[in-house]
């Protein structure tokens, strides 16, 4: 279990690496590369567009992957979304900008972006799954946590290195290659995360299917024909998750740059210091909800993070970089009680001859309504109000979703995974 919980967190964390350093590109340096035609304000906005566009590919891959995932195998999916994910962001690496190739370069980093949410699209379930389906009676979220905790380093790694780059850069020489540095690292880090997972077994819930010879002939087509409520509460569920982390780690750096002129380097401590409370929570928060179930530790995270969101904007624009760390810091905190356990959660909602399809669509179309266009709303409510509250009051409409998706779920964490027949989801007593 070591070497699974291993190999799953090092593949979430480097195809999120990858995710994420196209954020914070988008954020500090694509609007004035891809789109110098623009007016700033303008140019942000459609630099956050590319960086949407991931999230609409995400169902399409997760319907690919998904099939794959249930008809060949976890493993082998899981090595092609890792490749696919590495390609396309070292692509953007020596990607050339609007001035050398015109209207060509937005076309390609679109893209490239879309291959990217492809990629990601596929690998959140295959991870999980590998660990769930692996791990022993009464610790199932706590090793689906270490794909979960994935995104904590991924964080830390792709800050820290845009943050030495900012530090040891001239503004000019950052923007003219410095950005692409971390896209070129990636390469490396796909390599490891290959030579790891080669090394991998399927999991015995899926050698079991193929055993009795019980593979879903088309998966997707099962799962939206037998449990599409499950399908629709888990995407509502997994709303926040998204909305939440994309307005800290994206929008709110822009924000703290353009509108409280700070600078990149602080405004990338404070969330990097804010990501290691996150990091420390899911496992905790993972391992809790292996003793007293998934759904009311979800519930209280939601309605915590909800509540938070109106504090936090008002500590953010204090400007003070003590207060902006603590109020993301709680934020994130809180927020890791909701996707700590989720990888878990996910996992039992679904039969087990088509899981993977089930998670990488729920999990797909939580992203689409929370994180595709997070960013981009929440620079429209700041141009609209001027105020940050509009922000904080968005995310509140999210939690609210998430809420009531959780609410109309069952709590799952007792049944089999080994079941294959059966969506436990949504029924009254799932575990009896």
């Amino acid at each position: 279990m070591t070497k699974i919980a291993f190999a799953s967190f090092i593949g979430t964390t480097i195809e999120y690496y990858d995710f994420y350093i196209y954020g914070l590109a988008a954020a500090l340096v694509f609007p004035a590369l891809f789109f110098p035609k623009l007016d700033p304000a303008s140019g942000l906005l459609a630099s956050f567009a590319t960086y949407g566009v991931a999230f609409l590919a995400r169902p399409l891959g997760g319907a690919i992957f998904g099939h794959f995932g249930d008809r060949v195998g976890r493993k082998t999916v899981l090595i092609m979304s890792l490749l696919l994910m590495g390609a396309s962001t070292f692509l953007v690496g020596i990607l050339s900008g609007y001035e050398v190739i015109g209207l060509l370069a937005p076309i390609l980093l679109i893209a490239l972006r879309f291959l990217q949410g492809i990629g990601l699209g596929g690998e959140w379930a295959g991870a999980v799954l590998m660990a769930a389906e692996h791990a022993p009676a009464g610790k199932r979220a706590f090793y689906a946590g270490f794909p979960q905790l994935g995104p904590a380093p991924a964080y830390l790694m792709s800050a820290g290195i845009f943050l030495a780059l900012v530090s040891a850069l001239s503004p000019a020489q950052f923007d003219a290659w410095g950005w692409r540095i971390p896209f070129l690292l990636s390469i490396v880090l796909v390599g490891v995360g290959l030579f790891i997972r080669f090394k991998l077994a399927e999991t015995p819930v899926f050698q079991e299917i193929m055993d009795r010879h019980g593979e879903a002939r088309l998966p997707l087509w099962e799962v939206l024909r037998t449990c599409p409520k499950t399908v629709i509460l888990a995407a509502g569920a997994g709303i926040l998750i998204f909305s939440f982390f994309y307005i800290v780690t994206v929008f709110s750096i822009s924000y703290g740059v353009t509108q409280l002129d700070l600078p990149r380097s602080t405004m990338l401590y404070c969330v990097m210091i804010a990501a290691v409370f996150m990091g420390f929570g899911v496992l905790l928060f993972a391992a809790i909800s292996d003793r007293f179930g998934r759904r009311d530790l979800s519930l209280f995270s939601t309605a915590f993070v909800g509540l938070w969101a109106f504090p936090m904007f008002l500590l953010v624009d204090t400007g003070n970089p003590v207060l902006i760390t603590f109020a993301f810091s709680v934020g994130f905190f809180a927020w890791s009680a909701m996707y700590g356990p989720m990888g878990a959660f996910f996992s039992e909602l679904f039969p087990a001859r088509v899981r993977y399809s089930g998670c990488s669509l729920s999990f797909a179309l939580a992203g689409v309504l929370g994180g595709a266009l997070a960013p981009m709303i929440a620079v429209k409510l700041m141009a609209a109000t001027g105020a940050s509250w509009s922000v904080a009051l968005y995310l509140s409409a999210m939690a609210l979703v998430s809420f009531i998706s959780l609410l109309l779920l069952s709590e799952s964490y007792r049944i089999n995974l080994s079941d294959l027949t059966k969506a436990r989801g949504t029924t009254a007593h799932p575990h009896e």
